[in-house]
């Protein structure tokens, strides 16, 4: 029977996607098959927006049994003709249907919201009791002082409880900044369960541009869909002189003025340009449209940015969206990713998965991998310089970070060039409205100047003009003067955005870069041989790429680095692999790989794998390693059987070491194309602190994923040095 968990509340407005959202992240790191089902919903499965986010989000198998069990109105009406007992019992067979199907099933409850169903908690106790799923209740504390909230959370556990549920753990949601810990500390005191608290956030309840559109019936005349998708922080009404009305602006604005004030246009989108500040976009109301001059310039000035036309005039406008709120979608992963940020940043994700009992799959899928490299990069944040910050791939990566909380960033480059791009781009990244710097020692500050222990942030470092410029021209010249380096000309090099970047690696500033995204990889890897170096007892800097098969992963080593490693090197090559392998939760299982397997070929290249698998086993007898063996050999059991039989590795390899980069390049490219997998990559290693290369097609999801790597690779150097 699969294992499920019942999501619920007490009441309207408690905003518990956020946490349906949160539990489903949870659950899809922990299991491959993992149902969504929802008993009763408003209209159709198409109609629900939070189910066709997660079969989006979590790739659901759309030919699975229906998500949901029936529509409100079904309900009332079966109950009315039947009774309570028939409609619970059609419910608990649909909801069989749905688990048969799946290892987890996690069961959004009723939302209290114009439903007809008499006694709605108690129906979702039964449901759930029925449905043998432990309950997570969720209390809205929106408006509410801590004493009103402590005191709902306590009677929906009582009630809850008393109606025979088991209640995993309890939920206080949107609850005022100012009063999260006294609920927390008042609440835990008298609860038997965990109690989290996740704050308002503002982010969530903000509604997009497109949403805009929708609530005034408008028509864009200008901007893309990352126009639309921006947040609407709050309305700026256009009818003052220009001077006067730019000192109204505000951060993520939408500017509201009739369609004929062309100064108030232009002036909003110039400013936006400049990024002082970023808006989200303009209504022109009374159906009027600028002439074709000014909307050719508008164009120019913010490409992307939404201009929209209305036929209301400014009062109508105003009151059609003064209750317009923001939701989440399938069509917006930014407000998916602050939303799961936000659960992961308030909830003991360890201590409620295990309070579910929800236990590891011996599977291990792409998307589980993916997931499990952002949970292990938050638990320990660290700190990643990115020397492309005027990148647009990076800085849509950054944002996606900084969300998530995976880590703190530094952006390299004109403070003045970045900033217009994240306002051109209508990202959230909290810069701050004065430049900022990282002097040397100094902890990372939120936007208030207290030290951050919670949310991610971002800093912006130019190096031309950074006062850490003089200090690592010192430190190029004595690392470089064997080579005849100058302290004058130090002080050029290490302008590179590169060569800071690695300089800010040494120097303690940051944990980690990871850049290629516009560079190549020689103008990523070679500051750090300069600067970084080698860690003790390795001779090359080597690479290995993470290949997430349907059901398993696989490290491939070295696919990007090495043209053609000795025997010497390729052992090296291979105990790294074994390192990175263990360090990412891959039990290293070591395959040489060649053309022949065992003592059945000879020759020069197949001669360089044998030598190199014994000097494996000399320098590291603990290390599982066979070799040299084909990759059939390596990682079909069948063929291991014949080939090698009563092998720790033939048939089970989980490293697999390529002889030379023409072989690894193409095998992992070649898998990657032929068999649909997921190559994360490439993760440089042997260096002494983690520096990594991108890809220069890397998508946002690459760089997201090799930051992250970056980030954990980080977390095992500080505990090898402890």
């Amino acid at each position: 029977m699969a294992r499920s968990v019942y999501v619920t509340g007490v009441g309207r407005g408690d905003g518990r996607q956020v946490v349906e959202l949160g539990l489903m992240e949870l659950m899809s790191r922990q299991v491959d098959r993992v149902g969504v089902f929802r008993p009763l919903v408003h209209g159709t499965r198409a109609q629900d927006p939070v189910v066709q986010l997660m079969r989006r989000r979590y790739r659901l198998d759309e030919a699975m049994p229906e998500a949901h069990g029936m529509t409100y109105a079904e309900a009332a009406d079966l109950q009315a003709e039947s009774g309570l007992d028939e409609l619970v019992t059609r419910l608990v067979e649909r909801f069989r249907e749905v688990a048969r199907h799946h290892e987890a099933v996690l069961v959004l409850g009723t939302d209290f919201a114009d439903t007809n169903i008499p006694d709605e908690l108690a129906l979702n106790a039964r449901l759930a009791n029925e449905f043998g799923a432990p309950v997570l209740p969720v209390v809205g504390g929106l408006g509410e002082d801590a004493d009103t909230v402590v005191a709902e959370v306590r009677n929906a556990h009582r009630a809850y409880q008393d109606l025979g549920c088991h209640v995993v753990a309890m939920i206080a949601n949107r609850v005022a900044g100012r009063s999260k810990q006294e609920v927390q500390r008042r609440a835990a005191a008298h609860l038997p369960v965990p109690i989290y608290v996740l704050p308002e956030e503002p982010a969530l309840t903000a509604p997009t541009v497109a949403q805009v559109v929708e609530a005034v019936s408008g028509t864009v005349l200008l901007g893309d869909g990352a126009g639309l998708a921006r947040d609407v922080q709050g309305y700026v009404f256009g009818g003052a002189m220009l001077p006067t009305f730019l000192d109204a602006l505000t951060e993520g604005a939408i500017v509201i003025t009739p369609g004929d004030r062309a100064d108030l246009v232009i002036g909003s989108l110039a400013a936006h340009a400049a990024g002082t500040p970023a808006i989200a976009g303009i209504v022109l109301t009374l159906g009027e449209t600028p002439p074709e001059n000014v909307l050719r310039m508008a164009s120019r000035l913010a490409p992307g940015t939404p201009v929209i036309r209305t036929s209301s005039g400014s009062w109508a406008t105003a009151q059609r969206l003064s209750t317009l709120a923001g939701r989440l979608t399938a069509d917006n992963a930014r407000k998916a990713d602050t939303a799961i940020g936000l659960f992961e940043l308030h909830v003991d994700g360890a201590e409620l998965r295990d309070r579910i009992a929800l236990s590891r799959s011996e599977r291990v899928t792409p998307m589980m991998f993916e997931h499990a490299l952002l949970e292990r990069a938050r638990a320990a944040r660290k700190h990643v310089v990115l020397p492309e910050g005027d990148e647009e791939r990076v800085l849509r990566a950054a944002e996606v970070l900084l969300r998530r909380n995976v880590v703190d960033l530094t952006l390299l480059g004109r403070e003045e060039t970045i900033r217009k791009k994240v306002a051109e781009l209508g990202l959230d990244l909290h810069l701050d409205r004065e430049p900022a710097t990282v002097p040397e020692g100094a902890a990372l500050v939120d936007h208030d100047g207290a030290a951050n222990a919670g949310q991610a942030a971002v800093r912006i470092v130019d190096p031309a003009t950074s006062p850490l410029r003089e200090q690592f021209a010192e430190t190029y010249t004595a690392l470089r003067a064997h080579k005849g380096m100058t302290l004058d000309r130090a002080r050029e090099v290490v302008t590179d955005v590169s060569y800071f970047g690695t300089l800010m690696v040494r120097h303690g500033l940051v944990d980690g870069m990871v850049s290629g995204a516009v560079h190549t990889t020689a103008a990523t890897i070679r500051p750090a041989f300069e600067v970084i170096k080698t860690e003790p007892g390795t001779s090359i800097v080597s690479s290995v790429f993470f290949m997430c098969l349907a059901d398993r992963v696989l490290v491939y080593g070295d696919c990007a680095v090495n043209p053609d490693p000795d025997a010497e090197q390729l052992a090296d090559i291979a105990i790294s692999s074994a390192a990175t392998a263990a360090q990412f939760g891959v039990e290293p299982r070591v395959a040489m790989l060649s053309y022949s397997t065992g003592a059945s070929g000879a020759g020069a290249d197949v001669d360089k794998v044998r030598r190199a698998t014994e000097l494996v086993r000399e320098r590291r007898p603990d290390l599982k390693v066979e070799g040299p063996i084909q990759y059939d050999a390596a990682v079909d059991p069948e063929v291991a059987a014949t080939k090698l039989p009563g092998s720790e590795v033939a048939g089970r390899a989980t490293v697999l070491v390529f002889p030379d980069l023409n072989t690894g390049n193409n095998t992992y490219k070649a898998v990657q194309r032929s068999a649909g997998a997921v190559a994360v990559g490439p993760v440089l290693q042997g260096l002494r602190k983690p520096v990594n290369d991108l890809s220069r097609g890397a998508l946002v999801e690459d760089i997201v994923n090799t930051v992250a790597i970056t980030a954990i690779q980080a977390q095992g150097s500080d505990a090898a040095a402890e």
